[in-house]
């Protein structure tokens, strides 16, 4: 385990749906992931017509836009297609990955079009067989999220995956936003490399930084953590992410442990050597 802490894990930034329907919002985001080392950023992407439950889209809700129904709500915080290339054009720019979690079958075929490196399938979606085949039809690495899943649901999801030969990564999730401590269950890092035999990461929705450290430790190879320009925005991912102060202390302990931890043998620096002579009398 401490060998795996020799390399940097895979850090994704979810933006998800932050940026609150702003492309202006969405690139503020991703110069944040960039300025602080993530490796990338990722959204979720969803046809409101589809992925809304029938018994939600008329319940109405007080939003930064006036009342609206839940489906005019989302709505209005997809990004556009142009959007999409803007943030596809941006991101190549900068030179950091971007990739998004679709939530029906028409946002993945729409994904398809700008040939992301990764596909990421979300803890809520892991029982849409549907979605599930077209992802893993399109044998591109994915990362498969684990909240609110048993392990007969997750163990038909990787069977899938490994049926249709295609790669993947456990992400550890407990899909409260925010997460408290006591929910998070971090040792079951530890079960899921044991039963599935492969890579395991984190995603985390706390609001502190300490738990996606603990899960490196236990051999999270991804650590994916929701970022916001403001956690006091409107938006139900909002509490469950991490501001700037709050990503920059993370990802500045993560880049350090490798650093921290050295090598293996004893050797004498040369600062402990002037110290010595200073002390030495015999």
């Amino acid at each position: 385990m401490i060998e795996n802490l020799k390399t940097k894990p895979y850090l994704i930034a979810e933006i998800g749906i932050n940026h609150n329907g702003s492309i202006q919002n969405a690139k503020k985001l991703i110069d944040l992931a960039k300025k602080y080392n993530f490796d990338a950023v990722k959204f979720q992407k969803r046809n409101p017509e589809i992925s809304t439950p029938e018994n939600q889209k008329n319940l109405m809700r007080e939003t930064p836009w006036g009342l609206l129904t839940y489906l005019e709500y989302k709505k209005k915080i997809e990004l556009s297609y142009s959007d999409y290339l803007e943030i596809n054009n941006y991101c190549k720019k900068i030179k950091i990955d971007w990739f998004a979690s679709a939530w029906d079958v028409e946002s993945q075929i729409f994904l398809q079009q700008f040939n992301c490196k990764y596909n990421k399938v979300a803890s809520a979606m892991l029982t849409n067989k549907e979605l599930i085949k077209v992802i893993a039809g399109e044998k591109k690495h994915t990362f498969i999220s684990t909240g609110i899943n048993s392990v007969y649901d997750l163990t038909k999801c990787v069977s899938f995956f490994k049926k249709k030969k295609c790669s993947y990564t456990l992400l550890h999730c407990v899909s409260n936003y925010p997460a408290a401590d006591e929910d998070l269950n971090l040792i079951t890092i530890n079960f899921l490399k044991k039963k599935f035999r492969c890579d395991v990461g984190y995603s985390g929705h706390e609001s502190s930084v300490s738990p996606s450290i603990l899960a490196y430790f236990l051999g999270a190879t991804v650590i994916e953590r929701h970022i916001t320009l403001d956690r006091s925005m409107w938006g139900t991912d909002q509490a469950a992410s991490l501001e700037e102060e709050g990503i920059k202390n993370f990802t500045s302990i993560i880049l350090k442990i490798p650093k921290l931890l050295g090598k293996k043998k004893i050797k004498k620096t040369k600062a402990e050597t002037s110290i010595l002579e200073k002390f030495k009398y015999w």
